[in-house]
């Protein structure tokens, strides 16, 4: 992996960001809208995603950037059970649950693969060192 020195670099992090503009422009519309408790929910889930990922960069070290990074997993898993809540009250279309849905999997999928690299790699700062004992 390159170094990555800002955590808009990560896939994950982008493609999360497309989840979040995605649900904030769901919850923008009729009758989504009406459903203050669900909207605040699943929009806090979805802004955990991106959230978790700049934190955990920040953070010193593989082990507390995974542990953000799990969050962050978490955060989508959140969000994947609040769009059947959608679907179910009828908020959205079968197709837009749909693609919410495959965003979230390619996010959580994205997500597992950082983790994956950093139970591999050392981290320290802004940069990406391979573990020699790999």
């Amino acid at each position: 992996m390159a170094t990555i020195q800002r955590f808009e670099d990560f896939d994950c992090w982008k493609r999360g960001r497309e989840l979040k503009k995605l649900i904030y422009r769901f919850t923008k519309t009729k009758p989504f809208s009406s459903d203050f408790s669900l909207i605040d929910q699943i929009r806090r889930a979805a802004q955990s995603v991106t959230s978790n990922i700049a934190e955990g960069h920040e953070r010193d070290g593989n082990k507390e950037f995974i542990n953000f990074l799990t969050i962050s997993k978490g955060s989508v898993a959140e969000v994947k059970d609040q769009l059947y809540t959608a679907l179910d009250e009828n908020y959205i279309t079968q197709a837009d649950f749909d693609h919410a849905y495959a965003l979230a999997k390619d996010t959580a999928h994205l997500i597992g693969g950082l983790i994956t690299y950093l139970r591999r790699a050392d981290y320290t700062g802004l940069k990406f060192k391979p573990n020699p004992r790999t």
